[in-house]
Order: C-alpha cells, then sequence, then structure tokens
C-alpha cells in the first residue's frame, strides 16, 4: 500500500511554480577560481581568468590525467583564496564529460570532502551550483564547492576521434573548452548571492547530428527560460544578463528565435559563454566553445567579476546539455538535451 502526499503549502514553501526553487537564506558566492588552456587564454576572455596553462598536458602523462589535474587545483585554490582548508568543506559538487565522472573523482581523491558527483553533460557547472546553494541554503553544511571541467583532447577521445586520426571537423562544430571553473559557497555578506533554481527537464527534438550539439541543446535551454520567467514572475527586463552555457553561434540563434515567438525578448541581454570565450574566427572554432568546463571558467571569472563589482545587479546562468553518448550516436538515437537555471544577484 502506498501513501500519496499531497503538497502542502507549509511543506514546500520553497518550491515555486513547476520547477523552480526560492532560496529564503540566499547563499553566497564567497570565493571563486578558473583555470584553462592556452587556447582559451588567447581569446577575448583571457584577462578574467585566475590561470592559464601554458601547456594543456598540464605537466601530466595523459590528457585525462591533465583534466584531473586541473580540476584539483581549481578546487584547491578556490578553497584557499579564502584562507580555508579542505576539512572546513562539506561538500564537493561536480562533474565531468568523461566515462565515470573519472577527471572529477580522480581529482577529489587527495580530498577530505565528501563528493557529490553529478553528470549534466555540458550543463553540468549550473547542475553543482544548484545543488551545492540548496544544500547550504537548507542549512545541511557550511560550505560547499561547485565544480566542472572539460578537457579538449580527452573530449574528443571519449567522445569522437583521438587526435592523432585528424578528422574533419563539421562547420557546425565546437570547440571542447579545455578548463575548470570552482565556485565556493556559503553564507555570509558582501558577496554575490545565489536567490532561485530552476530545474531543467530533458528535451528531445529530435536532432541527431552529433556535430550539431547547439542546435539539440536549444530547446532545452528556450524551455527552462521559459519555465523560470513563469514561476518565479520575472521578465527579461529584469535581468541584466541571461548567459546559455555552450550553445555556440546556431544553437543562440535558434534560442533568440524560439523566445521570441514566445514572447520573451532577451536579444539586449543575451550571451552565450560558448560564443563568448573564443575569437570564432580567428581561433578556427567553427561555432564557438563547448564543455562543462565552458560555462564553469565564463561564469566563475567574467560573469562573477562583473557581480562582484556592481557593474550588473542580476544574472541568469543557464547551462546547457547535450545528453548523448558515443554508443546512442552509433545506434541512430537522437539527441536529447537538457538546461539548468540559476539566478545571481549582486549584493544590494
Amino acid at each position: 500500500m502506498y501513501l500519496k502526499i499531497k503538497k502542502s503549502g507549509e511543506n514546500v514553501k520553497n518550491h515555486i511554480g513547476k520547477q523552480s526553487i526560492i532560496l529564503r537564506n540566499k547563499p553566497s558566492i564567497i570565493s571563486t577560481y578558473s583555470t584553462v588552456g592556452p587556447k582559451e587564454g588567447a581569446g577575448p576572455l583571457g584577462k578574467y581568468f585566475n590561470s592559464v596553462l601554458n601547456d594543456d598536458m598540464d605537466g601530466q602523462m595523459s590528457y585525462e590525467m591533465a583534466e584531473s589535474h586541473i580540476s584539483h587545483t581549481t578546487i584547491m585554490k578556490c578553497i584557499n583564496g579564502v584562507g580555508l582548508e579542505d576539512k572546513d568543506i562539506d561538500y564537493i559538487c561536480g562533474g565531468d564529460l568523461l566515462n565515470q565522472l573519472t577527471a572529477t573523482t580522480f581529482a577529489s581523491r587527495d580530498f577530505d570532502i565528501p563528493l557529490i558527483g553529478l553528470y549534466g553533460a555540458c550543463s553540468t557547472m549550473t547542475l553543482a551550483l544548484c545543488v551545492a546553494s540548496i544544500l547550504i541554503d537548507g542549512g545541511y553544511g557550511s560550505y560547499a564547492i561547485a565544480e566542472a571541467s572539460s578537457h579538449f583532447s580527452s573530449a574528443e577521445r571519449q567522445f569522437r576521434a583521438p587526435l592523432e586520426m585528424g578528422g574533419q571537423r563539421s562547420p557546425t562544430a565546437q570547440w571542447t573548452v579545455t578548463g575548470s571553473g570552482a565556485m565556493l559557497l556559503g553564507m555570509g555578506n558582501g558577496h554575490p548571492k545565489v536567490t532561485h533554481v530552476t530545474f531543467g527537464q530533458v528535451k528531445d527534438f529530435g536532432e541527431k547530428d552529433p556535430t550539431n550539439m547547439g542546435g539539440a541543446m536549444a530547446p532545452a535551454a528556450v524551455h527552462t527560460i521559459k519555465t523560470h520567467f513563469e514561476d518565479t514572475g520575472f521578465l527579461p527586463k529584469d535581468y541584466d544578463i541571461i548567459a546559455t552555457g555552450d550553445l555556440g553561434i546556431v544553437g543562440r540563434k535558434i534560442t533568440e528565435e524560439m523566445l521570441l515567438d514566445l514572447g520573451y525578448d532577451v536579444r539586449d541581454i543575451y550571451m552565450d559563454c560558448g560564443e563568448s570565450i573564443f575569437d570564432i574566427e580567428d581561433q578556427k572554432v567553427n561555432c564557438g566553445g563547448s564543455g562543462a568546463g565552458c560555462s564553469a571558467v565564463v561564469a566563475s571569472s567574467y560573469l562573477y567579476e562583473k557581480l562582484k563589482n556592481k557593474t550588473v545587479k542580476r544574472i541568469l546562468l543557464v547551462s546547457t546539455g547535450a545528453l548523448l553518448s558515443t554508443t546512442t550516436s552509433l545506434q541512430g538515437e537522437s539527441i536529447p538535451g537538457i538546461a539548468h537555471a540559476i539566478t545571481i544577484e549582486s549584493e544590494d
């Protein structure tokens, strides 16, 4: 016999609308750190990153080991940057694109911190931020790290073909960002605060081209943004920036058009992290950047700096993920997409 529990206003007082949560205690993002590869460091946002590697191998024996080392270093410096140690942190919430989250798990094995491993493909950074924020807001810990990483060469080997094979790149393809971004959440004043979370639904409009991930992910981004507006009562005019994770040129245009058809004109405030991180023409990255590390490094550097300096008041970060694998692609499956959103505000 199963007991069907009906929602009551008191029991779900922090759940608003269909898919959103309001954070009553407003956790603060008290520290961030970003590490990127040389190609990302040479792009338009290069000056905002904390660390730019001279070599994307980062002194390691393989690309996978390099990604793990980058993640470990980023998390450690994010914690140490405010005078804390790993023993002070209650959770790491994070993930990457590799099988069994190996970059994240190997990065975490030397920390004295519980790991909540998360997979949302390229939406992982916002997913990690959502989970970490809820844990701190609910009083389940004092400090939590949200982190995500990716690496161009490890992703190529995982999802496409090793670089040595010299495969041809499609015009709609994107360049996986080499990098890791971390944010430390806690309670306190004087820092940007997380106020709302909107978890996304899986959306699939039938796109089967694994090189057109922007087109595959755009419907999920649109659905999450639309639902966020409906749940919270916010409108585009209430935000200074709406930033998607890694839709690139193709996905960004689709998202703008679909939202406009729904009555939401975001064109003046909308940016895509994947389109912004590279100089698309000069750096030969086709449609822009991608990867779990894409929105992670842009959010923990460029966007956080704007919030911290109060040049913007409110940002909606909408990391986007293509939920495919090499197996499903070879079997002719379509590519489901997902997007999670989080509202971050500068302190008044």
